[in-house]
């Protein structure tokens, strides 16, 4: 097997289908081309109460279909996916949203670029929204000036930044080659098996979000290298999932968070990093706001002042 897809759902049923579609129709794309891929998909359903699993069974039965009794969150069922996948021994595996399109060749435009890139683990595709604009979909890891821009109001020119993490635009555009990175976003990315045995699986202990930086961080660290491929387009709708759950997910942000900067960043750098978080939160919560989002906010606050 070339490649195993796997896609991680919850109540996304029409956009799910949308996603299916779009694999298969790239799969094909590349084999009347020339350029066949031996592939597998296998789709995590997290317990969705919209009818995602027989929509699965019924219009894609060749489909690797695992539908969760409950909802087991974003690390753990990409690994479910990941630990079937791999007795199958793909050359490589894609973790993709089900909120996402690929378009054109991308897949094999992946395949190819880690392929012919010894020392590559992981690559993400370029991201455009639903409407073709332009999404951010490399990014740099995470800092305190990151998080202040995050938390405070700051000029507007500083959210397309470094500072805030950001790449160049134009790094981005369709036709610009491969380019290293810290780590893309989770919605698309490709993973050299041999990576994945060396580095191991998600970390669990993230529910949702982060997760994939403190995977790039490890892929990092075992001497691998991340890249974002340009040519390869995906469409990304975004919040699909977690729009659902607002205030939940705002705590499962900042939880993660708070695990990340316990996980990787040195003790000076936390305390800061809390201070900043608490005092962002604490204000928030006294602000006019609807009661899940305050009460939201003061949970977030106990949680960075946790040691």
């Amino acid at each position: 097997m070339d490649l195993a897809v796997i896609v991680v759902s919850w109540n996304v049923r029409q956009l799910l289908g949308g996603c299916l579609t779009s694999v298969k129709q790239s799969l094909a794309d590349s084999a009347r081309l020339g350029a066949p891929l031996a592939a597998g998909i296998w789709v995590i359903d997290n317990a969705s109460s919209d009818g995602s699993p027989d929509m699965v069974r019924t219009r894609f039965p060749d489909v690797h279909l695992v539908a969760n009794r409950d909802n087991r969150g974003f690390a753990a069922a990409n690994n479910q996916g990941l630990t079937l996948a791999l007795a199958h021994e793909p050359r490589h595996l894609l973790l993709l949203n089900p909120d996402t399109v690929v378009r054109g060749r991308a897949l094999e435009t992946l395949v190819r670029f880690l392929d012919t890139t010894e020392r590559a683990g992981m690559a993400g595709a370029r991201l455009v929204f639903g409407d073709g604009s332009f999404q951010h979909s490399a990014f740099a890891f995470p800092g305190l000036a990151q998080l202040a821009i995050d938390l405070f109001p700051v000029p507007a020119r500083l959210h397309d930044t470094r500072l805030n993490g950001r790449y160049p635009r134009a790094r981005v555009a369709a036709d610009a080659p491969p380019f290293p990175i810290d780590h893309p976003l989770g919605a698309a990315m490709l993973v050299r098996r041999a990576a994945v045995r060396d580095v191991g699986l998600m970390d669990t202990g993230f529910f949702m979000y982060c997760e994939e930086i403190d995977w790039a961080m490890r892929f990092h660290q075992a001497g691998w290298q991340i890249f974002c491929v340009p040519a390869a387009e995906i469409v990304h709708y975004g919040g699909q999932s977690t729009g659902q759950i607002r205030a939940a997910s705002l705590v499962n942000l900042w939880h993660s968070r708070h695990r990340l900067y316990r996980r990787h960043y040195p003790p000076l750098k936390n305390r800061l990093a809390s201070w900043l978080v608490r005092l962002a939160m604490s204000y928030r919560a006294r602000q006019p706001s609807p009661q899940p989002l305050r009460d939201a906010y003061r949970q977030i606050a106990a949680i960075w002042s946790a040691p």
